[in-house]
């Protein structure tokens, strides 16, 4: 087999097995949160509740409505 044959078959079946490898990787790197969900839900509430606050005291920044 000559370079370019080898080049091609490297092309051919290394890039997927390498895609599906980084694939795989950040995936699995993905599913391990460094943040509990508890902790993402209660700072969801806590800006819903200020947005809130801030909307009914009439310090929303839409002064253009």
């Amino acid at each position: 087999m000559d370079a370019s044959g080898l080049f091609w078959v490297l092309i051919k079946f290394g890039g997927p097995v390498l895609l599906l490898a980084v694939l795989g990787w950040a995936i699995w790197r993905n599913k391990k949160s460094r943040i509990p969900e508890e902790v993402t839900e209660a700072g969801t509430r806590r800006v819903y509740r200020e947005e809130e606050q801030a909307r009914r005291e009439g310090r929303d920044g839409d002064e253009n409505a």
